[in-house]
């Protein structure tokens, strides 16, 4: 397997300013490592990801999880690591890493699930052919989460979560995905070239740890709160996702119908609460 990051030769141009010379070095730079991740079920290709290599196996889990495929660690037997030929099927193309996985009996994956297209590191829905091949919810929702988070707390997190980005310290292109619990605690967090990704794996480690649903607890993106992000978080039983950035309006709409208190805009001791604002308490 590949590392997370790539050393690269670049040329450091330095342009003339306030008296100083223009320059020209020749350096050795880390670049976030980017790679190919064919996901297989039951032996039947279901989709490739572009994803920074490691915790390929929470990423997988997580993507079943997100695709509704599967909802629970007794769903899925087995998940392995191969390449086309040690995973038995001679059609690889040799790019990047195979996740094998293999359903208990009587999971089985539904025809609209199924995909024949790359997903890129910027895109967790490629595909899907209308809002309703992509709206998955779960039954009940959010609704019974009365979890409630301090703005004080939330102010925190993404100081928080940017000192445990190990990769992105020494590459600056990665994002990240921080759980945390009500109380600012950081629980896990996970790095990736694609936001959705470093989200998958977060939550394939919580399913494989028989730890979802996830009640109680806050998501931290650090880019853009997207559709599918809320998504992946409502079906992970998240109460609260937040985004140093901005939610698209679809996400608004869809956090709102599944009762997910949705935060944007989370910079210093400002923020921009879209959804379920119930939850955000002073006397949290």
């Amino acid at each position: 397997m590949s590392g997370r990051t790539a050393r690269r030769r670049v040329l450091r141009l330095t342009v003339p300013a306030e008296g100083k010379p223009a320059g020209a070095t020749a350096r050795a730079d880390l670049l976030a490592a980017e790679e190919p991740l064919g996901i297989r079920v039951d032996g039947t290709a279901l989709t490739m990801t572009m994803r920074t290599p490691g915790d390929d196996i929470e990423l997988a889990a997580g993507f079943l999880v997100s695709e509704a495929i599967v909802g629970s660690p007794g769903d899925i037997t087995e998940i392995k690591l191969c390449d086309g030929t040690s995973c038995g099927h001679g059609d690889h193309d040799g790019l990047g890493n195979i996740a094998d996985v293999s359903l208990a009996p009587g999971t089985a994956i539904t025809p609209a699930a199924r995909r024949s297209f790359m997903t890129t590191s910027a895109c967790g829905v490629c595909g899907k052919t209308s809002i309703e091949d992509i709206c998955a919810l779960p039954p009940g929702a959010l609704s019974a989460d009365q979890t409630s988070f301090s703005p004080q707390v939330l102010a925190g997190l993404p100081g928080r979560l940017s000192e445990a980005q190990r990769v992105f310290a020494s590459t600056g292109g990665l994002h990240a995905a921080g759980l945390f619990t009500s109380s600012g605690e950081l629980i896990a967090i996970r790095e990736d070239v694609g936001r959705h990704n470093a989200v998958d794996k977060l939550v394939g480690w919580a399913f494989l740890a028989g730890r979802l649903p996830l009640a109680g607890c806050a998501l931290l993106v650090s880019g853009r709160a997207s559709f599918e992000l809320v998504q992946k978080a409502v079906l992970a039983g998240v109460p609260l996702l937040a985004a140093v950035s901005a939610p698209s309006s679809l996400a608004a709409d869809l956090a709102e119908e599944a009762g997910l208190t949705l935060v944007g805009f989370l910079r210093g001791p400002s923020m921009n609460v879209y959804t379920a604002a119930q939850r955000i308490s002073a006397s949290a």
